[in-house]
């Protein structure tokens, strides 16, 4: 399982881009996890599924208040991770308001899941493999803080204890 020290796996996520530029077209785009993090303070926070009641109702909209207090704390971006595909994510995302704040990244087949252990298991839910609820702050593709969650809680992943984190890695 990935720890603080670990460097993210390799692989790619994906973001449903909204308008055309930087090099991105309209639609999903893939990004490579070294290169999108490489030289950057990324917030990462990843949980079971999008339009899920904590998800939805706690955990997105917490980091959307609290991206202004990262960023001026030294955070570049904050990533959402979820194991669903682009599409969703874009959809999520315009239903959550996160344009500008949060980057919805997609990990449709879980294989940065897969990678980091972070791996939750909702098959007798009928939703599959996904991940566990977590954060955690990366700098330059290291983990800095780790914060995972217990089955069922929300707790320790949320966007206060990541500013909170963010402000002390800074002191």
């Amino acid at each position: 399982m990935l720890k603080v020290g670990d460097k993210l796996p390799a692989g790619s996520l994906q973001e449903f881009i909204e308008v055309e530029g930087n090099g991105c077209s309209i639609g999903p785009n893939s990004f490579d996890i070294a290169k999108a993090t490489a030289g950057k303070t990324i917030a990462i926070f990843a949980l079971p599924g999008a339009y899920t009641p904590t998800c939805s109702a706690k955990h997105v909209p917490g980091f959307v208040e609290k991206a202004d207090e990262l960023k001026a704390a030294g955070v570049d971006e904050i990533w959402c991770v979820s194991v669903n595909d682009a599409f969703v994510m874009g959809a999520w995302g315009r239903d959550q308001k996160t344009s500008g704040k949060v980057r919805m990244m997609a990990d449709g087949s879980a294989d940065f899941t897969k990678a980091t252990g972070l791996t939750l298991d909702l098959t007798t839910r009928g939703m599959g493999l996904r991940s566990n609820r977590y954060s955690m702050l990366v700098v330059d593709g290291v983990v800095k803080t780790l914060n995972v969650e217990g089955p069922g809680k929300f707790e320790v992943s949320d966007a206060q204890t990541m500013v909170t984190q963010v402000k002390a890695a800074r002191a």
